[in-house]
C-alpha cells in the first residue's frame, strides 16, 4: 500500500488555498509541503499539524492505495 495526499490538495482547490497557504496556517516546513506533493510519507506530526489548520480528519486528506505491480513479460 502507498499514500495518496489527493483528496488534500482538492481540498485546497475547493478553499482557494495554495501550498504556500497552507504550510503558513500549519506551520510546516516547505521539505514536508514537498513530500505531500510526491505522496511521500511525512510524519503523524505533519499530519495532524495539516488536519488542526483545515479543522479536518485524516481521511479527508489522505488516503491508502494499493501498489500497482506491472507484470514482465
Amino acid at each position: 500500500m502507498t499514500v495518496s495526499y489527493k483528496k488534500l490538495w482538492k481540498l485546497l482547490i475547493d478553499r482557494d488555498m495554495k501550498k504556500k497557504d497552507l504550510q503558513a496556517a500549519a506551520g510546516i516546513s516547505p521539505s514536508s509541503i514537498s513530500k505531500l506533493s510526491k505522496n511521500e510519507y511525512v510524519s503523524m506530526n505533519v499530519l495532524i499539524k495539516v488536519c488542526t489548520a483545515l479543522d479536518v480528519d485524516f481521511k479527508d486528506i489522505m488516503e491508502l492505495v494499493p501498489n500497482i505491480v506491472e507484470e514482465r513479460e
